[in-house]
């Protein structure tokens, strides 16, 4: 069981940045893999970034590469998504969630991920 606690969301400006950070329980973090997920009203739930579980590879949504960064720290057992040059297109409840021991790969997929953050709210303001 691993229980996940997001902070970090608030208001910004259209070009500011944010950094997300999702706390988890669990004394067997470091073999989760975890992703961030956002949700925007009347959208679905898409992944913007996801690592495997010893952050040896990641990825990212074309929407996001190159403005954001995702990192695990095992040590700490937190994940973080720092995010740059924010737009209203940001705007959006964003999740940290993880996914039990499997293999090597990172995931993308909501029905992958097992474990989910109660979220937390972005809003870019233009």
């Amino acid at each position: 069981q691993v229980r996940l606690v997001e902070s970090g969301g608030g208001l910004v400006q259209a070009g500011g940045s944010l950094r997300l950070s999702c706390a988890a329980s669990g004394r067997t973090f470091g073999t989760y893999a975890m992703g961030w997920f956002r949700q925007a009203p009347g959208k679905e739930r898409e992944c913007v970034a996801a690592i495997n579980w010893n952050a040896g590879s990641t990825y990212y949504a074309d929407s996001v590469e190159g403005r954001f960064t995702i990192v695990k720290d095992n040590a700490k057992n937190t994940v973080s998504l720092q995010m740059y040059s924010l737009s209203r297109e940001d705007t959006a409840v964003y999740y940290c969630a993880a996914v039990p021991p499997r293999d090597s790969r990172y995931y993308t997929e909501v029905d992958d991920y097992a474990y989910w953050g109660q979220g937390t709210q972005v809003t870019v303001s233009s």
